[in-house]
């Protein structure tokens, strides 16, 4: 496993400086300026090209970018043009917020990805796995923020329930907290889990065809036995690929969920950031998520090679 990361380092390290590149230069491509939002509507042409002196984006890009990236190497993320706070200080105050609503999100996709992906894949009559299919195709779908409003209607409007809007500290009251947080995770999560059960359930059927199953069939093992030892075990591969990745994709759907629910997230943040194009918080933002999304597709593959012994992590 060592050895697997060490030689994973290079590509990592391209990964995040590419995506450094990428972050600096998308937010600068959008039309608009923040020393124009500063200005205000009635700022002059002069009080424009003072603003952006101050902030030194009158400076030519490359040395923004070589300013920014050792003030990121240094710990030092900048301060908000828009806000005059530190980017790490507004970013560690919406984190929580994010962090409770994608762990939630997680868990409730992978559980239930895994349940109906093993129910579709074991033997069921016609009625059982056309239920499960339909519920499957529904869910696959229907966008995230589809799904969060249908569950608005139905639970926070006509069975009054759940709360739809607002949140609490985890740290402070779990309890509340976690009913703030049911519906906008279970947003998220539904369609992510559709897709984890269908190629779950798809690859499970796969693997019942293979001879080392028909040898325990004839062997009289017993149905649940060979299910759980044999069918699953082998199913789960490409399942723990495809969760690292959807665990990515949940980081994104924030943006739009939390702005439905009235999240205030990391989210939420981000919208108004390129609202009033807070250069310096986006640019953290992007990094943040690509350099998460490399750590757990990491993750995901030495999760891989240890359930499935004929990989190798260090091939």
């Amino acid at each position: 496993m060592i050895r697997f990361l060490v030689r994973k380092i290079p590509s990592v390290i391209l990964v995040i400086f590419l995506s450094s590149i990428v972050a600096f230069i998308l937010p600068r491509l959008a039309p608009g300026d923040p020393a124009v939002v500063l200005a205000g509507p009635d700022g002059t042409p002069a009080t424009i090209k003072a603003i952006r002196s101050q902030l030194g984006l009158d400076k030519p890009l490359w040395s923004q970018y070589v300013q920014w990236l050792d003030g990121v190497f240094r710990g030092n993320l900048g301060e908000s043009y828009i806000l005059h706070r530190p980017v790490a200080e507004l970013i560690s105050s919406r984190l929580e917020s994010t962090v409770d609503l994608a762990a939630l999100a997680a868990i409730i996709m992978i559980v239930v990805g895994l349940v109906l992906g093993t129910l579709g894949g074991s033997p069921r009559s016609r009625i059982s796995r056309g239920i499960l299919d339909v519920f499957n195709t529904i869910f696959l779908a229907m966008p995230p923020f589809l799904t969060g409003l249908l569950l608005i209607l139905l639970l926070g409007i006509a069975w009054p329930v759940l709360p739809v809007s607002g949140e609490t500290s985890f740290l402070s009251n779990p309890g509340i907290s976690i009913q703030f947080l049911i519906l906008p995770a279970a947003a998220l999560a539904l369609p992510q889990a559709a897709v984890i059960a269908r190629l779950l359930q798809t690859s499970m059927r796969q693997v019942r065809g293979e001879d080392f199953v028909d040898l325990a069939t004839a062997k009289g093992v017993p149905p649940g036995q060979i299910t759980r030892r044999h069918v699953v075990r082998n199913s789960f591969g490409s399942v723990v690929v495809v969760i690292g990745l959807r665990i990515g994709e949940l980081l994104g759907g924030t943006i739009v969920i939390e702005s439905i629910f009235a999240r205030n997230g990391l989210g939420a943040l981000a919208v108004s950031s390129v609202q009033t194009r807070d250069y310096l918080v986006i640019q953290v933002l992007i990094m943040s998520a690509v350099s998460i999304a490399v750590i757990i597709q990491l993750l995901s593959e030495v999760v891989l090679a240890t359930l499935d012994p004929r990989i190798r992590l260090g091939a």
